[in-house]
């Protein structure tokens, strides 16, 4: 069976081995971040509604369940925001009444919280990962370019309203990009917010890919260490790459392209990020990479950092 709203599962470097769910069409999201890694949204709405069917969602992991060992995590996210699905709560509970041991995950840029509907849905996760990069209307317009109706100051009161009744474990991510989002008054403002939360954990990231918008620089091990002192909260990390699972040299050519296609399509990566993430040796990932590039599959774009790998929307142009 070949899956469409399924991916993976991939070695995740925050929650292990992941199996992805992907409730959305590509690039449909509540935002239209400057530093997203799968590029600029080409849908921004804040209008739930089924935007891929429920049943074939549910039909792809019953295939999986029935098929492939059980993952460490079953994750929403993917290419768009997942709360914008008003099946999330049906899916999470589908899970859990067929593999009620697998922990399920939800990354959200938390957007979409302020709404009781979708704190119901998430209350039977076990781990909610909501993003705030932002607490001040100007900087959450200039990082993170909301869909109209979105303001800050609801997405904060909606973050305090799930904390308040979430069960499960919450990890609140902050992106941090110099010069945009790290002056001293914000992160002030945005530590006490984060005390008053109170999260499991907070974890800091930045800039690893090329995000939506060129020319944006990560933030350096020293900038993310004044971030953590500013912002003064309880388990705060810098977030770390997966290294050192179980090698994937057996995994078949096939299954090999189609995990790197299904990862690149949701974000450009580097030959380094793909044998990280996927555990793949690096000189097999070239032979590969080469391939697809003839096969008018794959297309390279220079950054910084490297070269990196993106799919061709419409490979007939």
């Amino acid at each position: 069976m070949r899956y469409k709203h399924i991916f993976g599962p991939v070695p995740s470097r925050r929650l292990g081995l992941s199996l992805g769910v992907d409730l959305v069409c590509h690039k449909t999201c509540t935002l239209d971040c400057i530093y997203c890694e799968c590029g600029p949204t080409t849908n921004l709405t804040h209008e739930r509604r089924e935007y891929v069917p429920f049943d074939e969602v549910k039909a792809e992991l019953a295939h999986y369940f029935k098929n492939h060992p059980d993952p460490d995590y079953v994750t929403f996210s993917g290419s768009g925001e997942p709360t914008l699905s008003p099946d999330i709560g049906r899916v999470i509970a589908f899970i859990k009444e067929k593999k009620a041991k697998i922990r399920v995950a939800v990354l959200t840029n938390a957007t979409l919280l302020s709404d009781p509907a979708v704190r119901k849905d998430l209350s039977r996760a076990d781990l909610v990962m909501p993003s705030l990069d932002a607490v001040t209307p100007g900087t959450f317009k200039k990082i993170n370019r909301p869909a109209g109706q979105i303001d800050i100051h609801n997405v904060i009161d909606g973050l305090n309203a799930f904390a308040d009744s979430f069960q499960g474990e919450l990890w609140l991510e902050v992106f941090i990009l110099p010069g945009i989002n790290d002056a001293k008054t914000e992160l002030e403002t945005l530590g006490k917010i984060i005390r008053d939360i109170n999260p499991a954990r907070v974890q800091l990231n930045t800039l690893d890919r090329p995000g939506a918008v060129t020319g944006l620089k990560p933030a350096s091990k020293q900038d993310l260490d004044r971030v953590a002192r500013i912002i003064d909260a309880a388990n705060m990390e810098i977030i770390a790459r997966v290294k050192d699972l179980a090698s994937g040299d057996h995994i078949s050519d096939d299954k090999m392209e189609a995990m790197v296609m299904e990862t690149i399509h949701r974000r450009p990566c580097t030959v380094d990020d793909l044998a990280g993430a996927l555990n793949l040796e690096k000189e097999k990932l070239e032979i590969l990479i080469k391939q697809l590039i003839l096969e008018n599959k794959v297309e390279s774009v220079l950054q910084e950092r490297g070269m990196f790998y993106q799919t061709i929307k419409d490979p007939r142009g």
